[in-house]
């Protein structure tokens, strides 16, 4: 994890529409960048569905959701459309912010090591730098942990 305090890195990715986005564009904004595993798994429509439901509560922070996983464009527009997300998704599947942000990690499932993204979640202040960082982040209560924090 990267430390609290350090200025975020910046990363440039295409969203669901394709669309071209950095994260010094929200420069004087909170932002809440959640890496996730998997488009359609449990797990991950889990917590993409409880940041969707708390949505209203992120704007009244003037803090912007950005989910990034190494899954495609298209894989992000079918998942956002099915599940109607209202935030950013980000596609990174040379492994660009998911590396800069450390989350791409030796994981282990039923005896199998690999290589994979760990469920991480960072908060970056107004001025990009990283407020918060909470690794190993549960699903269905990410959305919730964010939102205590920023109520601080």
């Amino acid at each position: 994890m990267l430390k609290i305090g350090t200025k975020a890195p910046d990363f440039t990715l295409l969203d669901k529409d394709g669309n071209t986005v950095s994260l010094s564009d929200f420069v004087g904004k909170k932002v809440v960048i959640y890496f996730y595993p998997k488009d359609n798994t449990p797990g991950c429509t889990k917590q993409a569905c409880s940041y969707r439901d708390a949505s209203d509560n992120f704007e009244k922070y003037n803090a912007v959701v950005i989910g990034i996983s190494k899954d495609s464009v298209k894989s992000h527009s079918k998942f956002a459309e099915k599940y109607e997300l209202p935030f950013l998704l980000l596609a990174d599947p040379e492994l660009d912010a998911i590396q800069k942000y450390d989350v791409w990690q030796e994981k282990k499932l039923y005896g199998k090591t690999y290589m994979g993204v760990v469920r991480s979640t960072y908060v970056i202040d107004e001025q990009g730098r990283i407020a918060y960082a909470f690794e190993k982040v549960k699903p269905d209560t990410d959305a919730q942990l964010i939102l205590d924090k920023l109520s601080q």
